[in-house]
């Protein structure tokens, strides 16, 4: 993987791009790194939603189900977490979304979480749809789990005005909101097959990010080392580098001390797969030592049905013996105290 990076890590270093004037310079990212603790959490959605949808539309929006699962993290020392909007909500009703999402922002606050928020996202379920969600598919890994704004449309720019108006009406209205953490831009542009056509769309919401500049920084996590193009543009324009790695210790950390040769603070945004030795006790501490942010996914087992891994389904839907992410049950309980233990201990929190 390491000789994969390295040019990139390079065109990040020298290559001009159009929005580079724009882009925090890397001491004022150093400067906002260093005024927040280590930033530790997990992506997060409730364990009654089977995606951002059934998250984020008005009938199923659960605020005793979010303020007692953030209990749960903040119990064991998280202080953010990884949350992912859905333009198609926003479109049903743009100001019953915002309230919403401010809602959402005063839970987490009182448990001292500080979000980031994702926008565009090319995994999983091509269609988003709104109304009535589908039920899980037993044993099967995200089997609901929805692309924003989808597959083909993310590829045609006659969407770009809408999802346009979409981007620029959250950041504006929540560009000061000191709840806000950062902005994830884009989760794993190229995915699902796309390729590099989405790096029209990636450069379209940078601008309209750039164009709004909130106050909080914005980013678009690397994940596949093959994207030549997009992941030149997402190293040059982030003013945070965000990355995936789902690999174990010794790889995970190389990538970690060449994506550091880029000056900017690092945030991991999705790590820790059982079955691949992606764990807390092989890459927490290391993300520690380093400084490196580290979001897990996910936190609690629920209706998106991560505790299975992506390619093993278990089509009876009985429990796996190793879950490959999640921690919670959602009474709370650990999936393993062990692990919970540990992050108490290196989030200094007993």
């Amino acid at each position: 993987m390491y000789k994969r990076i390295l040019p990139l890590l390079l065109i990040g270093c020298f290559q001009v791009v159009l929005l580079w004037g724009q882009r925090w310079p890397e001491a004022k990212a150093r400067a906002w790194y260093a005024a927040h603790p280590w930033l530790t959490g997990a992506n997060y959605l409730p364990s009654s939603a089977i995606n951002q949808l059934e998250m984020w539309q008005a009938e199923t929006f659960d605020t005793a189900m979010i303020n007692r699962e953030l209990g749960y993290a903040a119990g064991i020392g998280f202080n953010t977490m990884r949350v992912f909007l859905h333009s198609v909500a926003w479109k049903q009703d743009p100001a019953g979304f915002k309230k919403r999402v401010d809602q959402f922002l005063s839970i987490a606050a009182r448990h001292g979480i500080e979000p980031m928020f994702v926008f565009f996202d090319d995994c999983w379920n091509k269609v988003p749809k709104a109304g009535l969600q589908p039920a899980p598919k037993p044993g099967v890994h995200n089997s609901g789990w929805v692309q924003d704004p989808g597959q083909p449309a993310s590829a045609d720019p006659a969407n770009f005005p809408a999802l346009e108006k979409y981007v620029k009406d959250i950041l504006k209205y929540f560009a000061q909101d000191k709840r806000i953490l950062m902005w994830d831009l884009y989760n794993e542009p190229g995915n699902s097959g796309k390729g590099e056509e989405s790096l029209p769309l990636l450069k379209a919401i940078f601008s309209w990010a750039r164009a709004v500049n909130p106050t909080q920084p914005v980013s678009a996590g690397l994940w596949d080392w093959r994207f030549e193009k997009l992941n030149a543009y997402q190293l040059n324009n982030s003013d945070i580098i965000t990355y995936h790695d789902y690999e174990e210790l010794p790889w995970h950390e190389r990538v970690v001390q060449l994506l550091k040769a880029n000056g900017r603070p690092l945030i991991c945004s999705e790590y820790m797969a059982r079955t691949r030795n992606s764990t807390f006790a092989t890459i927490l501490p290391m993300l520690k030592k380093e400084k490196v942010g580290a979001i897990n996914w996910g936190l609690i087992k629920g209706k998106s049905n991560t505790i299975y891994a992506w390619d093993t389904p278990i089509p009876d839907g009985s429990e796996p013996r190793v879950w490959f992410h999640d921690i919670f049950r959602p009474d709370g309980s650990a999936y393993d105290s062990t692990e919970t233990k540990l992050i108490r201990e290196l989030n200094q929190r007993n």
